[in-house]
């Protein structure tokens, strides 16, 4: 009776392995049709010009760039840690709040606006700013919420970066309310960049070039520095890192201050694309992020940048090249879909993400 009984629950684990695969493969070939179909219709259409294709990569390129910044966050704490920080968007948007704040005080001693020096050194203070500023709540909740945790299941540090997150957002609802803020104008980024056959603004390459910038830094500290030595040292194997005298502890706090000072700095560069924010702002941009630190390879950092570059251009091209010409309406109101469908995409078909691979062999 046993022999049977056994045959056929091995059947019926091979029929669901089958019926799985089948759907996850429909699943693939709907995507495709829904992106070959709907991109071929949408240009034959001829109803967007080449100047409108620019200008949304453009815009992508600038989008995916701070989620590239944030992104770079989370990819080093879990690089690290293994464990996903779901507090990193709250304290992008303290960079946020911190930014602001540093705007008006610039803008009342009327340095905001005095001239192309005055409006780059401001922009250079407020980062600064910003960054100090997520800097320091990034530490707090890594001293208060994490380290007590660090040997406890995965699990539950991931329910106190919640609870972390939480905590962030309403604080600062609760000493700045409900209401919603705007960056003082700065002049200079909303006049056109004198790049030719592009139109540009000046804000667009303000926060794709300061992007690249950090990212850049970023990379050259990893690689090049003896602090970058040790967060490599230590995400591979902690225990043999300390044995070998590197500083665990002050590893993982400079790893969390690197990655809060970014996402600091990326707060305002977001708020030079979308100036009014509110206490819950690093919700969804905190959530994009993490969708590109798992596109390009979490724990993986220049799969992090190339997961925001990514999804940003998707972002912005992806639901009027794919949609429009299906006669979806309103196609731009269904990015969120666009973005979390490659998502969704990237966890059933590579779930290591874009540069997942090259990691993994690397460390075999």
């Amino acid at each position: 009776m046993n022999i049977p009984q056994a045959a056929e629950t091995r059947l019926i684990e091979r029929f669901t392995e089958i019926a799985i695969q089948v759907f996850l493969w429909a699943f693939r070939i709907v995507i495709v049709l829904v992106v070959v179909l709907g991109t071929i219709l949408t240009l034959a259409s001829g109803k967007y010009s080449v100047q409108a294709w620019i200008d949304l990569a453009i815009a992508g390129a600038a989008l995916g760039s701070v989620y590239a910044l944030i992104a770079l966050g989370y990819t080093m704490v879990y690089g690290i840690l293994r464990m996903i920080n779901f507090a990193h968007g709250d304290v992008f948007m303290a960079g946020i709040f911190a930014g602001y704040f540093t705007a008006v005080g610039l803008d009342e001693v009327g340095l905001l606006n005095a001239g192309p020096l005055g409006s780059v050194l401001s922009i250079a203070i407020m980062c600064v700013v910003a960054g100090v500023v997520s800097t320091v709540i990034a530490l707090i909740v890594e001293r208060v919420a994490y380290r007590p945790l660090r040997n406890a299941p995965r699990l539950v540090p991931l329910i106190s970066a919640i609870g972390a997150s939480f905590v962030i957002a309403y604080s600062f609802r609760g000493f700045f309310g409900t209401g919603y803020y705007s960056y003082p104008t700065i002049t200079l980024l909303q006049e056109q960049a004198p790049i030719p056959f592009i139109h540009v603004r000046w804000s667009d390459v303000l926060v794709v070039v300061a992007a690249f910038a950090f990212m850049a830094g970023l990379y050259l500290f990893v690689m090049r520095s003896k602090m970058g030595t040790a967060i490599r040292a230590v995400s591979e194997d902690k225990s043999t890192a300390a044995l070998m005298g590197i500083d665990v502890n002050r590893t993982i706090v400079t790893t969390f201050a690197v990655g809060a000072a970014l996402a600091g700095a990326a707060g305002v560069l977001y708020a030079q694309l979308f100036p009014t924010f509110y206490y819950y702002s690093g919700f969804f941009p905190g959530i994009k992020a993490f969708t590109a630190a798992v596109l390009g390879g979490i724990g993986n950092i220049p799969g992090a940048m190339l997961g925001g570059l990514f999804l940003g251009e998707i972002e912005s091209i992806g639901p009027v090249l794919f949609l429009d010409g299906l006669g979806v309406p309103a196609t731009t109101q269904l990015k969120d879909v666009i973005a979390f469908t490659m998502l969704v995409l990237v966890l059933v078909f590579r779930p290591q993400g874009i540069l997942g691979e090259r990691v993994t062999r690397d460390r075999a």
